[in-house]
């Protein structure tokens, strides 16, 4: 049995094209689980609307209360019936053999509890903009071929890679990954989903962009623009706490998840090692003192470890960047 996850919130405007694509699947799926965290425009109407003539049952379900993405997954997926769950967004389109193809996948590979997959990039006109998810996050072949040789959990530890909306599972894993924890900033739902099972090396992909993933401002979650680098000149303008700051943010996130990792009892603690370095090199490059001289000393020792790559692969630049700002 197959079902799909969807949560909405005033989402009204693409709806209807997402609801077209799960409904022209060659795997026709077999419920739509609808989660409503509070909107205010006519979401649920559009949905009771496709309801009426859809093959396959809908059930929505509003939210007293706005819970958030996160918690709100949580609800939907718990609710569905299916073997399969796909998580769905309420803005993008699946291509039309999406559950055929990541059904597939799941049935001839036992091992794994859930795929994703990478996405075409579409503007608010649904209009492609000639990049895909992977293009946008840079998981390129390499990568790719670092996950497949059993190192997932290392990618994700430098960021999230799996997309949410291209994710699917089995539900017999839900006990293991619930509840979702709330209490680290940009940790939500499928990048979770993605480190616990990357942990397992339960977690796989599809080299194939199996979505249009939608890209507009009004959007609740998404993967953003990429960082623009600080450039040189700002190096010796810019005010040191402003420079502190985001090694500090980074370095509480890496030790927030480091310690909901470790209280997993089916996590090797070997796999974790990368990341307790990882959250000691951004904590000590956040506490340099502010004597330069005195900074050689740490930066140094770091660099010889290779402690700096945690930062970046061309690890001489944030390296320069600790020296002289």
């Amino acid at each position: 049995m197959v079902s799909v996850a969807m949560c909405t919130y005033n989402g009204a405007k693409y709806l209807p094209q997402q609801l077209e694509s799960i409904a022209n699947q060659t795997t026709k799926v077999n419920e739509l689980i609808v989660c409503d965290d509070g909107s205010t425009d006519n979401t649920i109407e559009v949905i009771r609307l496709f309801a009426e003539s859809s093959s396959f049952p809908v059930a929505i379900y509003s939210n007293k209360e706005n819970l958030g993405s996160t918690k709100n997954f949580e609800k939907c997926m718990l609710l569905c019936q299916g073997d399969i769950i796909f998580l769905c967004d309420q803005d993008d389109m699946w291509r039309t053999d999406k559950v055929e193809k990541q059904l597939n996948y799941l049935k001839n590979n036992a091992d794994k509890d859930a795929v994703f997959s990478d996405g075409m990039m579409i503007d608010d006109d649904s209009q492609p903009t000639g990049n895909t998810i992977w293009q946008e996050i840079e998981f390129n072949k390499s990568m790719q071929q670092k996950w497949l040789n059993g190192k997932p959990h290392e990618i994700l530890f430098n960021g999230f890679v799996v997309t949410g909306a291209t994710l699917a599972l089995r539900r017999s894993c839900l006990e293991r990954l619930m509840p979702f924890p709330v209490n680290v900033p940009d940790l939500i739902h499928d990048a979770w989903i993605a480190m616990v099972l990357s942990l397992e090396e339960k977690i796989g992909f599809i080299a194939d962009t199996l979505i249009s993933y939608r890209r507009h401002e009004s959007q609740q979650v998404g993967f953003g623009s990429k960082i623009e680098h600080v450039k040189v000149k700002d190096r010796f303008t810019r005010d040191r706490e402003e420079k502190l700051l985001p090694l500090k943010e980074k370095a509480e996130k890496l030790n927030g998840l480091y310690l909901l990792l470790r209280a997993i009892p089916f996590v090797p603690r070997e796999k974790l090692i990368k990341l307790y370095l990882s959250q000691r090199h951004f904590t000590r490059r956040a506490s340099l003192p502010e004597n330069r001289l005195m900074r050689v000393a740490p930066i140094v020792h770091h660099v010889m470890k290779g402690y700096y790559k945690f930062s970046s692969k061309d690890w001489w630049l944030p390296a320069i960047g600790d020296l002289i700002e």
